[in-house]
């Protein structure tokens, strides 16, 4: 007797005639990155959407494309310049591994995105679900997505118990993705379908479940449940960290610092700190004097002026900074790695966002002189 397999037990046409009926008449068709075969483009706007709203990633991606319109464009570009225009956008490893892509692919394909997923997903920042995406829209080409609004969408019609990061869950969850797949045409809408069902209707907060294609078949619908699935990841508590900044001013100018490559903001400028992101309930209490003592190896230090604090949420921890205004009267040697930056145009610094910010607010002349 023949044993059926997953993928035949878990098949059901309907689901993805459902959600392909649905995209073309009510889905997304208008988005800068749609109605293109072009890889590049689609790529782009998949890195930028990871975990970041459709609505904070359309100014950045137009910018982008205006400074780099081609990957050779965006292989051949200063890393310093990659991430100046990324900056703000968050979560900067995405743009390290983009700017690594963009390399490979012109190096090892010529400059031209490979169909294959499998390929795709070899480069560096695409995983297996974001490598479907593109050769899905880029080529047709017929691959599963499994990203968090998809897992959103499965766990509430399915009706899953479980926390949707749990590998055994999520390699279910694959095999059921894997499963649904259309048959003959219509990946694109399908993979687009989920997507906008996940971003547009099956939403965190209120799902829309009068205008959802999946009502009728949906488990947590049925059983008065969309409220509680998906199953939360189990809470930790938020460490807390404090990290004390030196702004060390001079004419006009504010002296920066390059991070290292790997880790929090890795590869931005930033401003110089004292000690780095101390537990908050294990750090000291640290003198004016002391600080600018610390900040002597960049001149000499006539004045020191704590400014108001202000408190960044990371995702595995919230950092508490203490920045200080540190103006010198005589600078000394620039240390490898730092750089004197015009505060008139600190806007165009390759910072992170609160940083950019707090520069920001600090430019008049006046409280820099």
């Amino acid at each position: 007797m023949k044993r059926s397999t997953d993928t035949e037990i878990l098949s059901d046409p309907s689901f993805s005639r459902a959600v392909i009926d649905w995209q073309r008449a009510h889905g997304r068709h208008a988005l800068p990155w749609q109605n293109t075969r072009d890889a590049y483009r689609i790529w782009l706007s998949e890195i930028m959407l990871q975990q970041t709203q459709v609505t904070a990633v359309l100014g950045y991606y137009a910018r982008f494309l205006e400074r780099f319109p081609t990957v050779h464009d965006l292989a051949a570009a200063p890393a310093e310049d990659v991430m100046a225009h990324w900056s703000g956008l968050g979560y900067y490893t995405r743009a390290r591994n983009l700017h690594a892509c963009a390399k490979r692919v012109v190096a090892d394909y010529g400059g031209v995105f490979p169909s294959d997923p499998a390929l795709l997903a070899d480069l560096p920042g695409i995983g297996r679900s974001t490598a479907a995406a593109i050769a899905a829209f880029s080529a047709g080409a017929r691959a599963a997505i499994l990203d968090g609004n998809v897992k959103r969408v499965f766990a509430r019609v399915f009706g899953i118990d479980a926390y949707p990061g749990i590998k055994p869950v999520e390699d279910a969850l694959w095999r059921r993705a894997d499963a649904l797949l259309p048959e003959g045409d219509g990946i694109e809408a399908y993979t687009q379908g989920l997507m906008d069902l996940g971003a547009t209707l099956c939403t965190r907060g209120k799902p829309d479940c009068d205008r959802c294609p999946l009502r009728d078949r949906c488990v947590a619908f049925a059983t008065n449940r969309t409220s509680v699935l998906p199953v939360p990841k189990p809470k930790k508590a938020t460490p807390e960290r404090r990290a004390l900044m030196l702004a060390v001013v001079d004419n006009g100018q504010v002296l920066l610092q390059q991070r290292p490559d790997s880790g929090i903001w890795g590869g931005l400028l930033s401003l110089p700190e004292y000690d780095g992101h101390v537990a908050l309930d294990e750090a000291d209490d640290v003198s004016p004097t002391t600080l600018a003592g610390a900040a002597g190896e960049f001149g000499t230090v006539a004045e020191v002026e704590p400014l108001l604090p202000l408190v960044h949420g990371f995702t595995h921890y919230r950092l508490h900074i203490q920045p200080y205004r540190m103006g010198v009267s005589a600078r000394g040697e620039t240390p490898p790695g730092h750089v004197w930056w015009n505060l008139a145009t600190i806007t165009d610094a390759p910072l992170p966002a609160p940083i950019k910010k707090l520069l920001g607010q600090l430019a008049a002349p006046s409280l820099f002189s």
